[in-house]
């Protein structure tokens, strides 16, 4: 396709990095179909609505790409670019191929079955959105931060609404104790306070996800940050601070200066997906703490030398945070076994165990802390 013709997808975060992915990707396909690349800029279950070189359709999955889908992630998800095919005549397209994602946020889907549910794809950074009222909650960061440190973005924790904290400042301390090397903001749409401290984050082009609980402040941040109302914002609880979901489901909207911003629904809870890379990174201060203990095989209980326990009493290790630390560890243990577990009844069963993605596993393979939580 020619420049020209790609025009509307550069607004889209469209580069020659992408170009390269999708002639790769032609190839590879059936040379009698008019493939095109798009992106996915809106999820509702299994139908689409991309943007293409010749604007807005809505798109669904081939018949053949759902059976050869050995997971939901295998599927396309907010974020991601692909390969289809307009159909002639038609505002609608079949989706053929995913190019190969260079991040994706997930986590894990709820259900017996262990499964993993991509978020968004293609994102350069993930905003953690937690508001300065009663529903502020250190441990619940730590959980977005493992998840995002996996996903390959860059986090930045976003303390919104400052204009009901008396302290901010100290909020702000108790943040960046909790997530070292990552930036952290107190903003305020309604005081209009901290926004020029976002634009270094949303340069033409670049793509950011937008999570964090129920009212949050997530909708509220899209509309601030882009001048105009462009998703709908609903009131918090005032005894509890919690809010309801006021977006349903995820989408990507292009702000004034460029940027690419994807709002997505806010969460109860999240449940982390193959995460051991993500919970080192987040709590690398107490793996730097481990590896200076006397023993390699230390559990940072009561053996002599453990930096961790020294540190502890120390004071200068947080004990919530430890607590949140092997918390989250044997967490991901149980998780491992139990997908383990689900990979050998599939293969009894005849199956196709994990997916495209299911190589990249970590927890399966489990290593240091790991290994020592199954002796």
């Amino acid at each position: 396709m020619t420049n020209q013709d790609m025009n509307h997808l550069n607004g889209f975060g469209w580069n020659e990095g992408w170009d390269r992915a999708a002639r790769e990707a032609a190839l590879a396909v059936q040379r009698d179909k008019r493939l095109v690349p798009a992106r996915i800029v809106a999820q509702f279950s299994k139908q689409y609505r991309i943007v293409t070189p010749d604007g807005e359709m809505t798109a669904a999955v081939t018949g053949k790409y759902e059976y050869e889908a050995a997971s939901k992630s295998d599927f396309p998800a907010v974020g991601d670019w692909v390969m289809v095919e307009p159909l002639q005549g038609e505002p609608r397209a079949v989706i053929h191929q995913l190019l190969p994602r260079k991040s994706a946020f997930s986590r894990r889907e709820a259900g017996s079955v262990p499964d993993e549910q991509v978020i968004a794809a293609n994102i350069d950074t993930v905003f953690i959105v937690n508001a300065l009222n009663k529903d502020f909650n250190i441990r619940k960061i730590e959980r977005y931060l493992i998840a995002v440190w996996e996903s390959g973005a860059q986090p930045v924790v976003l303390s919104t609404k400052a204009d009901l904290c008396d302290s901010p400042e100290s909020h702000a301390a108790l943040v960046e104790a909790a997530a070292p090397g990552v930036p952290v903001h107190a903003v305020s749409s309604l005081l209009d306070q901290g926004k020029e401290q976002l634009q270094s984050y949303l340069n033409p082009g670049t793509t950011v996800a937008v999570t964090g609980s129920s009212g949050a402040g997530k909708s509220t941040l899209l509309n601030w940050l882009s001048g105009q109302d462009i998703q709908r914002v609903q009131g918090v609880r005032e005894e509890d601070a919690r809010g309801r979901h006021t977006t349903t489901h995820r989408e990507l909207f292009v702000l004034p200066g460029g940027a690419i911003m994807v709002d997505t629904p806010g969460m109860r809870e999240l449940q982390l997906w193959e995460s051991e890379d993500g919970w080192e990174a987040a709590f690398a201060d107490i793996s730097s703490l481990a590896a200076q203990c006397r023993f390699h095989d230390c559990r940072h209980e009561k053996e002599d030398g453990c930096a961790v326990q020294e540190a502890l009493q120390a004071g200068t290790l947080d004990a919530e945070r430890y607590a949140n630390y092997r918390k989250i560890e044997r967490e991901l243990v149980h998780q491992a076994r139990k997908e383990q577990a689900s990979t050998r009844r599939q293969k009894k069963q005849g199956k196709k165990p994990g997916g495209k993605h299911a190589a990249r596993s970590r927890n399966a393979h489990a290593g240091s802390y790991f290994e020592l939580m199954d002796e």
